[in-house]
């Protein structure tokens, strides 16, 4: 195209009659029209080597937030599950526990009451060979009260007489603010029934009911260590007496209140006939 479009290979021939049709101003067209074709590749070859580093980081972001995603519910959802789905069968399943003493599924004990419990329930047991287990749990769902659970958790972690026999069970249920003790024939023999009946009746429920659950849960297991080293029982707290005072009176007191009543109408009664009688008198007596 440029050497039939080329001035240089017109110039003998338009000599003489100059046509200004064929001036070089078309071939300028021509190389400003290929100039833009050059230069368009040139821009979005450009632009796509510009896009293409933003693409990649754009999506290394979404992998990173969508890896934290999974990784946060992987982490959250056993939390979930072992604290929002517990029961009263789960622990019955998962066994009793092994490096401590102590099943909180209620959540309601302290980090400081758990390892007390510990330290004291190992040093009985490396002392005296009975093992106690606390087990506190939120409420029952099933038709058993406390004293039955207690009875299921023994049957069920310890199945024979002789695993189960210096064991000893500790419940505390915290929305029925009642608890149970229970355990091998051992163990029973060995805390009495007196002391049984002391934590059933004062320490778990009176301490529940103030939503002491620490303290309930830990004077009770200082009882029954108490009575298994023959030592004397410290005791429970005891109810308070709520009883409100009548605000009727009694019937002496309205027998009194009544006479007096009577004795000030009888009065005002007097007054209020004698007086204007004694002013009447009075006036006519001077007329």
């Amino acid at each position: 195209m440029e050497t039939i479009l080329s001035p240089h290979s017109f110039c003998p021939l338009l000599k003489t009659r100059p046509l200004p049709l064929l001036q070089p101003k078309p071939s300028c067209g021509l190389r400003t029209i290929c100039c833009n074709l050059k230069k368009q590749p040139s821009q979005s070859v450009k632009t796509l080597s510009l896009d293409k580093p933003a693409a990649w980081i754009s999506n290394v972001h979404q992998g990173l937030a969508a890896l934290a995603i999974s990784l946060a519910l992987n982490f959250s959802l056993p939390v979930l599950t072992g604290t929002a789905f517990a029961s009263e069968f789960d622990v019955l399943n998962d066994g009793p526990p092994k490096e401590s003493y102590v099943v909180d599924d209620a959540g309601v004990l302290s980090r400081v009451t758990r390892s007390d419990l510990k330290r004291l329930l190992t040093d009985l047991e490396s002392r005296k060979g009975f093992h106690v287990n606390v087990v506190t749990v939120r409420k029952l769902t099933s038709k058993a009260d406390a004293f039955e659970y207690a009875d299921q958790i023994l049957e069920r972690w310890y199945p024979t007489i002789e695993e189960g026999n210096n064991k000893g069970i500790l419940v505390l249920i915290t929305s029925q603010k009642e608890g149970a003790v229970t355990g091998g024939p051992e163990f029973i023999k060995a805390v009495g029934d007196s002391v049984l009946d002391g934590i059933v009746s004062d320490n778990l429920p009176v301490l529940a009911t103030d939503e002491k659950y620490n303290e309930a849960v830990y004077s009770s297991a200082t009882r029954l260590v108490a009575a298994i080293d023959g030592l004397p029982d410290p005791g429970g707290p005891k109810a308070k007496d709520n009883k409100r005072e009548s605000n009727f009176k009694t019937k002496e007191e309205t027998e009194e209140k009544r006479g007096q009543f009577t004795l000030v109408v009888g009065g005002l009664l007097v007054i209020a006939f004698v007086v204007p009688m004694a002013q009447y008198y009075a006036y006519v007596s001077k007329k």
